[in-house]
């Protein structure tokens, strides 16, 4: 996990790494924007609440993940979160959170789809202001392993290498 700590903003990068899989077979999974929950471990709900998936200024609504401050506790942690900007050309968005119960102030995130030699990666870059609770770890920890990145990346590879395998299913006229 590579990070920056400067006293306002903690900037960092989490990155995931599939195999098999093109960047152009990715790509439509994560330009859902509306669809997180889909790929995201611990997402139980994401839903659009403003705008057209996809097009800059749409919003969506999630809930379920917890925070590594969360501990024990059975807070249901949600976010409110702007598309900012969508390149499917770069294979790439941006997103900021604008209303939830995390914490996070100015937080702005990009999501790219990188071509690789033998499938893709995934990277997750975030800025947001110093959370008030929370050292720079636990917020690495949160994008890294508590948004789970690579857990999101092998489900995706999963349901990719799934659908290709499946044979078409033949229909007979009675």
């Amino acid at each position: 996990m590579a990070h920056d700590q400067q006293q306002s903003k903690w900037k960092g990068k989490a990155s995931a790494e599939l195999a098999g899989p093109k960047a152009e077979q990715v790509w439509p999974l994560l330009e859902d924007f509306f669809g997180l929950n889909k790929w995201f471990p611990t997402l139980t709900t994401c839903l659009g609440v403003e705008g057209i998936n996809g097009q800059p200024g749409c919003v969506r609504y999630c809930a379920g993940f917890k925070t590594p401050v969360n501990g024990g506790d059975k807070i249901v942690n949600w976010t409110k979160q702007k598309l900012l900007s969508i390149d499917p050309t770069e294979l790439s968005f941006s997103y900021s959170i604008i209303d939830g119960n995390v914490g996070f102030n100015s937080y702005i995130s990009t999501v790219k789809v990188v071509p690789g030699e033998d499938g893709c990666n995934i990277h997750w870059w975030y800025e947001v202001e110093a959370v008030e609770g929370w050292k720079l770890e636990d917020l690495d920890a949160f994008i890294g392993s508590g948004l789970q990145v690579m857990v999101m990346a092998k489900r995706m590879e999963e349901a990719l290498h799934a659908s290709s395998n499946q044979k078409p299913s033949l229909v007979y006229p009675s």
